[in-house]
């Protein structure tokens, strides 16, 4: 591959391991047994050997002894990260520690590579070319889920094969919940092969006081902060534009509180606050353009406004309106091909015709657009995908009317012009910062470590990351502990609890005592790009988030 300088510099960076981690060996204490969040007795009957295991700590020690040969597969699973290629590194570097003749094999395209044997041997000189890089181009992701029996006994043929020991998944909590199934799986039929997971996701939702934060989020929250501080300058330049920006973050909320703590935004709208308040549609279009006629009444027609990616869903009427929608049209139903029938243009009356009376109504308040999206635009579930909602076009053409309105009746003096953005990909494969870049590194030096004492069903932890890397603290969390009951597709199944933000938690009262001042005021911060040399405390910095979470 062609290397830009930055690639050539940065491959010599060396990640910082935590203090336990570089002794020559390791020795792991075994903390209080475990449960899981909630529905306990459901959770240890579908997981009898892999529930109530013992959080697990690691401490360094001097004895040095080579242990048995280990050969270890790994799997990316779904969406990239910024710094999967680290994590695979760490797990390269601890394994051949162990013992030098230790092999890894990378499973390719995603949880697919293990059922269907596709895989590469993971050698030094590959491993080399994709140290302190961004993406998941080393072996590939995809998101194809480990349910089947069938699929399980297809990864141990593959496994036998070539002589692996130990699986380790990489992925959100979907993926690691696969993980747990599968690692239970494999103990049931005495199979020997184990199945450690790494904590994966820009979105931030995978985290507890075990998973301080999930990798992939410090990076990906740096690059949209550098973007939306450009726009914010720009902005401040022109005067004359407000930039609604949708940032990435479907069930939770994480990403757009943590850009704006980093570069404090006139509006940012937290999800779980509008589900919270029960904010309607109307709310939520009154409450932006309160601000944007308080900055005109300032002379300051412009402004920058962050938007979760999935709002819409946290919005009551807009919740029920979706779930209607979801039933009205699933694939296979009469409904569904009556619409399809349906002349298009008659398609929005048809469906406001056969929901409920409340619910057409928030239908029809709609913009027509937006409408048709919700009605187009499903997965093979037949379900809204909600991503591909234009959220921010919706709030814009909502706010326009709303201050038509308010400059009739003499409450807004000013003049509203839009840009509308969306990032998304823009930070799932950067260059991971030094935090993630050093973060990674131990979360797969910590598998190797977990797959050498034969542990199985854990998730690497490292903790203390506020702290200098060198004080961090790796372990291993039991899947188990993570988990509840939830439906999905009509059934009760076993998942890890995606972390929500928290509207009791130190970050969210931060940026909820500044709000105010930040929508009339223009206290933009232009954060700039990731730094990767200089001072420890520019390239070294976690997430406001992080730091907020773990203040003494």
């Amino acid at each position: 591959m062609t290397k830009s300088p930055l690639q050539i510099a940065r491959a010599q960076y060396a990640p910082k391991l935590p203090k336990s981690l570089k002794n020559n060996s390791v020795v792991i204490v075994d903390g209080e047994k475990t449960q899981s969040i909630a529905d306990q007795a459901e959770i240890e009957k579908l997981f009898p050997n892999t529930y109530g295991m013992p959080l697990l700590t690691f401490e360094g020690s001097e004895a040095s002894a080579e242990l048995p040969v280990a050969n270890v597969g790994v799997i990316l699973s779904g969406g990239q990260a910024p710094g999967g290629h680290n994590v695979i590194s760490g797990i390269f570097d601890g394994l051949k520690k162990l013992n030098p003749n230790n092999k890894l094999y990378g499973f390719l395209g995603g949880p697919g590579g293990l059922v269907d044997h596709k895989y590469m041997e993971l050698t030094a000189d590959v491993i080399d070319e994709y140290r302190n890089t961004g993406g998941f181009d080393i072996i590939g992701s995809g998101r194809t889920k480990l349910e089947e029996t069938w699929q399980f006994d297809k990864g141990v043929e593959i496994c036998k094969e070539l002589g692996i020991n130990a699986v380790v998944i990489i992925g959100g909590d979907d993926s690691n919940t696969n993980a747990c199934v599968l690692a239970e799986y494999y103990l049931q039929q005495n199979t020997g092969v184990q199945v450690i997971g790494c904590p994966k996701t820009i979105d931030g939702d995978l985290k507890n006081d075990m998973i301080e934060t999930s990798f992939g989020f410090d990076t990906a929250c740096k690059v949209y902060s550098e973007l939306i501080g450009n726009i914010m300058r720009d902005a401040n330049s022109a005067k004359k534009y407000w930039h609604f920006i949708k940032l990435m973050g479907r069930s939770a909320s994480h990403i757009g509180l943590e850009c704006a703590l980093q570069t404090q935004p006139n509006v940012c709208l937290i999800s779980e606050e509008v589900a919270e308040k029960e904010q309607t549609l109307g709310a939520v279009v009154n409450e932006i353009a309160a601000v944007i006629a308080k900055r005109a009444a300032n002379g300051e027609n412009f402004g920058v406004a962050l938007i979760p990616e999935g709002l819409i869903e946290f919005i009551p009427e807009m919740k029920t309106l979706i779930s209607e929608l979801n039933e009205l049209l699933a694939e296979g139903h009469d409904s569904a091909n009556e619409f399809k029938a349906t002349p298009k243009a008659d398609r929005l009356e048809w469906v406001a015709n056969h929901i409920t009376k409340a619910s057409a109504e928030v239908f029809r308040s709609l913009p027509a657009g937006i409408a048709t999206q919700l009605t187009l635009d499903r997965d093979p579930h037949g379900n809204v995908q909600v991503s591909k909602i234009e959220t921010e076009k919706l709030l814009i053409e909502m706010v326009e009317v709303k201050l038509a309105e308010m400059k009739e009746a003499g409450n807004y003096v000013g003049s509203f012009s839009s840009q509308n953005h969306f990032f998304g990909y823009e930070g799932r494969c950067a260059a991971p910062s030094n935090f993630d870049a050093d973060y990674c590194y131990s979360l797969g030096f910590t598998a190797s470590v977990l797959i050498a004492q034969g542990k199985t069903g854990y998730m690497s932890s490292v903790r203390n990351t506020t702290a200098s890397a060198e004080e961090w603290i790796a372990g291993g969390v039991p899947v188990t502990m993570m988990m509840n009951m939830e439906r999905r597709h009509g059934h009760m199944k076993p998942v890890i609890q995606k972390a929500l933000v928290e509207l009791d938690g130190k970050p969210f009262l931060a940026y909820a005592e500044k709000r105010d001042e930040w929508a009339e005021k223009t206290s933009f911060v232009y954060p700039g790009p990731i730094q990767y040399w200089g001072p420890s405390e520019v390239c070294d910095l976690t997430t406001k988030t992080l730091l907020e979470e773990r203040a003494k």
